[in-house]
Formats: C-alpha cells, sequence, structure tokens
C-alpha cells in the first residue's frame, strides 16, 4: 500500500518547512500567451478524447446510451486527460511530440475511470448534484447508474485490451483497484490523530493520486523517445503524478470547506456530510481536541458540521492544508528535472506541466 509516512510524522507537529519550486525557469506567473501554441496542442487532443469516449460508449439500448454519456460533458476540469497528453508528448519525438493512438487512449480511459468512479460514488454516497446538474444516480436512480458505471468499465476494459501492453495493462487495472479500495477506506474510522492522518493519505493516493500516477507511467512507457533508460523514466512519471494528484486533493478538500455549491457545481461540505475527516479538520483538530469527539462519531449529530466548522474557521487547518498540498506540487515540480531537455521540444511540455501543477494550487473550484 502508498504511505507517505515522513508527512504523517510531520502532521504532529506545527512546524513544516517548505521548498520553494526550483526547476529551471522562474517562479513568476506564467500567462496564457506564453502557452498559447501548447494549449492549442493539447485542446485539440481534448477534443479528440471526448469525440472517443462518446463514440465507445454508443450503445442501440436508448437510455443507458443517455445514461453513460450524461457526465461526459464541459464542465469536467479535464485535468486527467490533460495532464496525461502533456506528460505523454513529452515522451514522444515527432514534429509537435505527435500524440501516439494508444497514448491518447490511456487519456480516454483515465476519464472514463475517473467518471464512472463519481457515478458510483454518487450511489454510495447519495449525493443529488454532480458537475453543476442532477447526479446521474438521482436522475434515473442508483440501481441504474450503477449498470451505466459497470458498462463504462466494460467499454473502459476493452479498450484497454486492445492496447496489448501487458505492464501498461496491469498498471491501468491497478488503478480500478485502487478505487475500490480507496472507497472502502472511507468506511470506516481511525482512533488515533496520527492513524487517521496516515489513513487519509493512503486514501488520497488510492481515490485521486493513483489514476495520475499510473497513467503518467503508462504514457510513458509508450513513448518513443530513443537512447535513455524509459523505465526509470516512467518511473519519474509516477512519481510525478502521485505527487501532483496528491496536491490536487488536497486542495479539492480544502475548497470543500471553503467555496459555495454553485463554485463547485456539487454541494460543498460534502466530506463532513458523509462524516469523512479531511486535512482542514484533521489539522485543526490538533489545536481543538473536541473535534476529535466529533470525528471519531462522523459528524452525526446535530450540529457537529456547523461545530467542525466553527473550529476549522478559527484553526489553522486551511493554512496547513494549502501548505502541505504546495509542499506536493513542488515536488511534483522537481521531479520534472530529472526528464531530459531535448531538442525534440519535450522541454516545452515539461514547463507546460509546470506551469498546470502550479495553477492546481490557485483553483476555486
Amino acid at each position: 500500500m502508498f504511505t507517505i509516512r515522513h508527512y504523517s510524522k510531520r502532521f504532529l507537529t506545527r512546524s513544516i518547512i517548505f521548498r520553494p519550486l526550483s526547476v529551471g525557469i522562474t517562479n513568476r506567473q506564467k500567462t496564457n500567451e506564453e502557452f498559447q501554441p501548447t494549449i492549442n496542442l493539447i485542446k485539440e487532443d481534448l477534443h479528440l478524447i471526448n469525440r472517443d469516449i462518446l463514440q465507445h460508449l454508443r450503445c442501440y439500448e436508448e437510455e443507458l446510451n443517455e445514461l453513460a454519456k450524461y457526465h461526459f460533458d464541459t464542465k469536467g476540469k479535464l485535468i486527467r486527460p490533460m495532464i496525461i497528453c502533456t506528460m505523454a508528448r513529452s515522451f514522444n519525438q515527432q514534429e509537435d511530440n505527435f500524440l501516439h493512438e494508444n497514448q491518447r487512449s490511456i487519456a480516454t480511459l483515465g476519464e472514463m475511470i475517473h467518471t464512472a468512479s463519481l457515478i458510483h460514488d454518487d450511489v454510495v454516497d447519495s449525493s443529488d448534484r454532480r458537475r453543476g446538474k442532477p447526479a446521474a444516480a438521482n436522475r434515473w436512480g442508483p440501481r441504474k447508474a450503477v449498470l451505466a458505471g459497470d458498462y463504462i468499465l466494460g467499454i473502459a476494459s476493452i479498450m484497454l485490451a486492445r492496447i496489448g501492453n501487458s505492464d501498461v495493462i496491469s498498471l491501468l487495472s491497478r488503478v480500478i483497484q485502487d478505487l475500490v479500495r480507496g472507497e472502502f477506506m472511507q468506511l470506516s474510522t481511525k482512533e488515533s490523530d496520527a492513524e487517521q492522518f496516515q489513513d487519509y493519505l493512503n486514501k488520497t493516493f488510492c481515490k485521486t493520486a493513483s489514476l495520475f500516477a499510473n497513467t503518467c507511467k503508462a504514457v510513458a512507457l509508450l513513448g518513443n523517445l530513443s537512447n535513455i533508460n524509459i523505465n526509470q523514466l516512467a518511473d519519474y512519471a509516477y512519481e510525478f503524478g502521485k505527487n501532483f494528484g496528491m496536491a490536487f486533493q488536497l486542495i479539492d478538500d480544502l475548497l470543500d470547506v471553503t467555496a459555495t455549491d454553485d463554485d463547485l457545481g456539487k454541494p460543498a461540505t460534502a466530506d463532513l456530510k458523509l462524516g469523512l475527516s479531511t486535512a482542514p479538520v484533521l489539522f485543526a483538530s490538533q489545536q481543538f481536541p473536541e473535534l476529535q469527539t466529533l470525528i471519531l462519531r462522523r459528524f452525526s449529530e446535530s450540529g457537529d458540521i456547523e461545530r467542525a466548522l466553527e473550529l476549522i474557521d478559527q484553526s489553522d487547518g486551511k493554512a496547513r492544508t494549502y501548505h502541505l498540498a504546495e509542499q506536493y506540487a513542488n515536488e511534483a515540480c522537481r521531479i520534472l528535472n530529472n526528464f531530459p531537455q531535448s531538442l525534440n521540444g519535450s522541454n516545452r511540455f515539461l514547463k507546460f506541466l509546470i506551469y498546470l501543477t502550479q495553477s492546481t494550487l490557485k483553483r476555486r473550484h
């Protein structure tokens, strides 16, 4: 199982040292103009991925056809296929670092697996909104929603088999395994604060970072850079995806207690309502032990959620959550130093990955 034991130890103290980004470029804010040619290429990739998803999910059963495609619209962040495509292009040598069909399939599969997991999660959590509209389970009912999620995963499995690379098949299968394990981990609460935070980090990896890590490694293995140790670089791609995914989810968990329903496109404070303790509440509990009582009973009594939010606001929990996300983001950017800065244009895409990593710390939804 994935663990980050040194972070759980740091959780027990107030002082955490954060390294600045150091990746061979300045820390100044990157503008869209600088990255516009790269953005345009990735936009084309995303357009093709959306087209591929809709084509692959097409079926003759009209209701299933509508349900399976329901959440694949422009309301999603598409950050997963964006990261995957950018990483893939950095591993290719053709003009414009041409995206290979199998690499695009990995990005397509990543988005399909992610969306199927959201449909299933909404059934388990009885959520009523997703991506700014009624959740599939709310509109069609939980039974049909579960079947639609299964159908998406079934189509994804067929696509994965067609890639024909056993290492890649293993990586993507691990993503599905981790998603299920992460969901199971949410059903219980550890007793001690150190165990709670370690459990939270492990769950965060399984439910979010595993997909980024394993798909980044998969597209690296499918690249065609020559005269390099591709397996070592694929491991670096995995580490980048892992750290990016952890930072991304930490910001998501921070927004859950700071943003509005309209900002998120789904209910705010959803985690607390589900009895889940994320980084802001776990950090706050170090200052306010009263929170431990609420955590252990999973915020199940009247007024628990409101009291938890009050104590989070009074604590440094939100600041410490942001700083931990920043540390993961810094590490993701540092890892990119290990990639070849070659004349094939890979540096252009590595810089864009840094921009995307920095940008995830600033997002508001």
